[in-house]
């Protein structure tokens, strides 16, 4: 199959572009590099570097004829939004729209969108289904739901199929600090460099913590099934602060000093997503405990730092 990947020199991308790979796909990426990595890129795919907004990927489209697109290039930085949220736009929705208009008149049959399932819920005592009501609280969380609307959209008006994957908070190698998990990497590199590690407020504010290689797992089961639908991508489980830095001070195996901070204005106290739908619908479900993900994530933070 014939694969573009946007965004596939980013921490998610690139273990996405690794699974398409390792399964004999031809795999392009498309990558501007304003969060992506050189060091993420796997050898066997073709890099373009250009923004996912640029036109002249037209002539990418019509020389490849992509089967299918994948598209995880994105604005993810939900402060950025808030304080630039024509920017978020414009690489969030315009950049989603030229990709789709490319999608369209070069016949490509599928299109997987990296939605965030994380973003949508608001606040959740209990594991929010696909159903529950959307209330995005950042211009980021909006413009992903914006996403959905128009590919949801396209596959009414012009039959492309899709499928949209609704992320909880990844984590996992390769990690941006500034993502939404970027905890894992901040507190990764706090221990690391025995410095004091800040946890905001009373530190109960829970998660739903999933690890990149479940998450690209889930983006292979998405090349053959799951047509027209958006899908949780979690563990139904929902993890505080608290833990996630007991269990990484576990990892560094030295005791290390924590400081509380003020909360965070605005800050969602418990989201976590229901995954029945991803198992019985796309056949997936978690195998990374968390507990297993984050020793491999503190591994790989310590050899990057050798």
């Amino acid at each position: 199959m014939r694969i573009l990947v946007t965004g596939g020199a980013g921490f998610i991308g690139s273990h996405v572009v690794d699974a398409f790979v390792a399964r004999g796909h031809r795999v392009t990426v498309v990558d501007d590099f304003s969060t992506g990595r050189k060091a993420n890129l796997n050898p066997k795919a073709r890099l373009v570097r250009s923004d996912i907004r640029d036109t002249s990927l037209s002539r990418l489209f019509k020389k490849e004829r992509f089967d299918l697109v994948n598209h995880h290039a994105a604005q993810l930085d939900v402060r950025k939004s808030v304080s630039d949220p024509l920017f978020d736009a414009s690489v969030n929705v315009f950049g989603l729209i030229n990709l789709l208009e490319l999608s369209r008149l070069n016949k490509v049959k599928k299109f997987v969108f990296a939605a965030s399932g994380g973003t949508y819920y608001g606040e959740c005592d209990q594991p929010a289904r696909e159903e529950s009501p959307a209330q995005p609280l950042s211009p980021y969380g909006v413009t992903k739901l914006a996403g959905e609307h128009y590919v949801r959209a396209y596959g009414a008006l012009h039959g492309l199929k899709f499928t949209v994957l609704r992320y909880g908070n990844v984590y996992g190698p390769r990690q941006d600090p500034h993502g939404e998990a970027g905890v894992v990497a901040i507190f990764c590199q706090r221990l690391l460099a025995r410095e004091t590690a800040f946890i905001y407020g009373n530190g109960k504010q829970q998660r739903d913590y999933v690890f990149v290689g479940d998450v690209a797992r889930a983006n292979v089961a998405a090349l053959a099934k799951a047509n027209g639908e958006a899908i949780n991508i979690g563990t139904g489980k929902a993890t505080d602060v608290n833990r996630l830095f007991k269990i990484l001070n576990a990892c560094h195996g030295k005791p290390s000093p924590v400081e509380h901070k003020p909360p965070r204005t605005g800050e969602l106290f418990r989201s976590v997503l229901a995954v029945s739908k991803a198992a019985r619908v796309l056949g997936w479900k978690p195998t990374v405990s968390l507990e297993e993900g984050l020793a491999e994530t503190y591994r790989h933070i310590c050899a990057e730092r050798k």
